[in-house]
């Protein structure tokens, strides 16, 4: 890979994907490829169904890059293609609701950055009552409606801006801001609740 047009930004990369420059698609991939999953795999909670959604989200990518205009950052337009492809699976997939959360190996969206690492020692006890809380937490995200899970999704996990995650939904800030307000409260509830 040319190292120059590694120092490129995203913006001037997609006008290159535009062109069909698969060296300037293979940085997009590079920069965005563990992004993609990890938002994926927050909608989803399934690592087959999120890697499949991330692999097709690099596809329209390189499609669609010449209908980027630079009204919004890239990340936003990017962002916004996977979780659109996130909603459509929601809406044609409703039996994922029933999988057992954390079920089977990979599912954890942190595995790849899990495997560089060493593990650190964790007092069973401590760690039982994370897991029980982390489950409760996760179903209670999972009981969401689509645009507030979105809306939690990309302000926590991706640190978006309420104007960035706007311009992701294509709604107003206003709205964005009471996606958010009504996602808080049913977590707090759910979470006092069990």
């Amino acid at each position: 890979m040319d190292d120059a047009i590694a120092e490129w930004n995203d913006e001037a990369l997609c006008e290159r994907v535009a062109r069909k420059d698969e060296a300037a698609f293979d940085v997009l991939v590079e920069r965005y490829r563990q992004r993609a999953y990890r938002l994926a795999w927050s909608f989803l909670r399934n690592a087959d169904d999120a890697r499949d959604l991330s692999q097709e989200a690099f596809l329209r990518l390189y499609q669609t890059a010449g209908s980027f205009r630079g009204r919004a950052r890239f990340s936003t337009w990017f962002y916004r293609i996977v979780v659109n492809l996130c909603l459509d699976h929601r809406r044609k997939h409703r039996w994922w609701r029933t999988m057992l959360m954390w079920s089977g190996e990979g599912n954890d969206p942190r595995g790849a950055l899990l495997e560089r690492q060493p593990a650190p020692r964790v007092d069973p006890v401590d760690r039982l009552g994370r897991e029980q809380i982390m489950t409760v937490l996760w179903k209670a995200v999972e009981d969401l409606s689509p645009q507030q899970r979105a809306a939690l999704v990309l302000q926590v996990q991706e640190e978006l801006s309420t104007s960035e995650i706007a311009a992701v939904l294509g709604c107003s800030e206003a709205t964005v801001r009471v996606h958010l307000h009504r996602a808080l409260a049913s977590l707090r509830k759910s979470v006092r609740d069990d």
